[in-house]
């Protein structure tokens, strides 16, 4: 088993908690920000209430690996999904005011149980998903600035 490894990452967003906590709660808005290659899909009924199934699959051509997640905690501004699979962990999203919009952390907490796919991801894949992360979050950034401009608040 690898050593647990902590990936977090922040950005202020001019867009109310609620606003912000619909572009990771709204599978529609999801899918405007996550990565093209990451694809999210509910198993069962879309819900982001504690229990709930989601499956997150890389669409890397052959192999397609996917990451079975179940919300285990819950509460207006956060949500963390508790995952299985070739990666083994939490991904935490909390909104936090800010006296002109919200605070945004996405803390990705893992272990990889592969000794193998532990050595590829972190020689090949760690410094590009730290990246990835920053990305998905400006990209998030502008979804929910867009809503809240839209929704004239």
């Amino acid at each position: 088993m690898s050593s647990p490894q902590i990936f977090e990452q922040s950005i202020a967003i001019k867009a109310s908690a609620t606003v912000v906590e619909s572009c990771f709660t709204d599978l529609d808005l999801m899918h405007r920000w996550l990565n093209p290659v990451l694809r999210c899909e509910p198993i069962g009924k879309w819900n982001t209430t504690i229990g709930s199934l989601s499956r997150f699959t890389i669409k890397i051509p052959l192999l397609q690996p996917s990451l079975k997640s179940v919300v285990v905690e819950r509460e207006p501004g956060l949500i963390v999904w508790q995952f299985d699979g070739f990666f083994q962990g939490r991904d935490r999203w909390e909104c936090q005011p800010l006296p002109e919009g919200t605070l945004l952390i996405n803390r990705f907490e893992f272990e990889i149980p592969n000794a193998i796919v532990s050595w590829g991801f972190n020689q090949f894949a760690a410094n590009w998903t730290k990246k990835d992360m920053q990305a998905q979050l400006r990209r998030l950034k502008r979804v929910a600035e867009q809503v809240y401009r839209d929704s004239d608040q």
